[in-house]
């Protein structure tokens, strides 16, 4: 795999060493900060590849950090939080945030959700040989990864690209949520798919008119989710 670099953002020591001490066994380059200010100064200079973000930091707490993070960067945020509500899981995912993991956590689990979301963040920088990727009004520049909608260029995060591209690929194939987070996150038998819908909830604010009436990325009850294909 080579080394990928890895920056934790931990206050609590032992947690901190401990997930390091992991992390570095199975390859990774790690860096660490016990704050918000700190850790924005680290990935700035060390230019990690993924950052593990926890939520109660202090002075700064994890989903400012994160919408920080998020004016220069856009590489995989996974938050560590003992926080088990879905409004907090919700509250990470629209600061930014690609993913959640609650504490005690397992390290096996931590790994394979770091590995899941590296290996799709590398796929979204490989050259694909079609240039242009598009339905309708919606359309992706395959090599740069620029979004427009009707001509006018938007701004996604990695999830809500990585989306886009698996329904722009299947057009009028549905999805279930299960199918979904399969797909995109990777780590099924640890998934919450309140993430999913998270994500297509903020996608269409994005890319629809109206989401409350979505044209492209459409609901189909008691199934999941297709994008309607527009000759």
């Amino acid at each position: 795999m080579g080394e990928n670099k890895i920056l934790i953002v931990e206050d609590d020591q032992d947690i901190r060493e401990l997930t390091s001490l992991y992390l570095q066994k199975k390859g990774f380059d790690v860096f660490t900060a016990e704050n918000g200010v700190v850790a924005l100064e680290m990935a700035k200079e060390e230019s990690p590849e993924l950052i593990l973000l926890d939520v109660l930091l202090p002075g700064m707490e994890g989903f400012d950090v994160c919408k920080k993070l998020r004016e220069h960067t856009e590489v995989p945020i996974i938050f560590m939080s003992c926080k088990r509500s879905s409004n907090d899981k919700v509250r990470g995912l629209n600061a930014g945030g690609d993913d959640y993991i609650t504490k005690p956590f397992d390290l096996a689990e931590l790994e394979a959700r770091i590995k899941a979301n590296l290996r799709r963040n590398v796929s979204l920088s490989r050259p694909k040989k079609n240039r242009i990727l598009s339905s309708g009004g919606v359309s992706i520049d395959l090599n740069s990864f620029d979004v427009y909608v009707k001509g006018n260029q938007v701004s996604l995060y990695a999830k809500e690209l990585q989306l886009l591209l698996l329904f722009l690929k299947n057009p009028n194939q549905v999805f279930s949520s299960e199918q979904l987070y399969n797909q995109i996150w990777g780590v099924d038998q640890y998934g919450d798919l309140k993430t999913v819908s998270v994500h297509i909830r903020n996608l269409r604010k994005k890319i629809e008119e109206n989401p409350a009436n979505p044209a492209y990325i459409q609901t189909v009850r008691g199934f999941g989710y297709k994008f309607k294909e527009e000759k």
